[in-house]
């Protein structure tokens, strides 16, 4: 990122607009949820820490306050979760479809 980027940011955001940088970031929700659906147990929390702590780094890298990177850093949080649901029930759609629809 260069220097103008860098003020350009810090400027936006010391002026009450509050960019959105989560937005931007579909591949690395999708690739999260994918991450996340195939780990289980200290693996997927040590890969979800690793990543969460990445995006609050360079966040705050960009300038952004502490307030405004746990927001987003909770953001995306979210909305990984989100995806994560979403990845299920498509699952879970596509498996009563083949009649693998667990039966209860």
């Amino acid at each position: 990122m260069s220097v103008q980027s860098n003020k350009a940011l810090k400027t936006m955001t010391s002026s009450g607009i509050v960019l959105f940088p989560v937005a931007s970031r579909g591949g690395d929700i999708e690739r999260c949820a994918a991450e996340l659906d195939s780990r289980h147990g200290e693996e997927a929390v040590r890969f979800w820490k690793t990543e969460c702590r990445k995006l609050a780094d360079e966040l705050t890298g960009l300038g952004l306050s502490e307030a405004d990177v746990r927001h987003q850093v909770m953001t995306f949080q979210a909305e990984v979760q989100t995806a994560l649901v979403h990845r299920s029930q498509s699952r879970a759609i596509a498996d009563s479809r083949n009649g693998r629809a667990i039966k209860r």
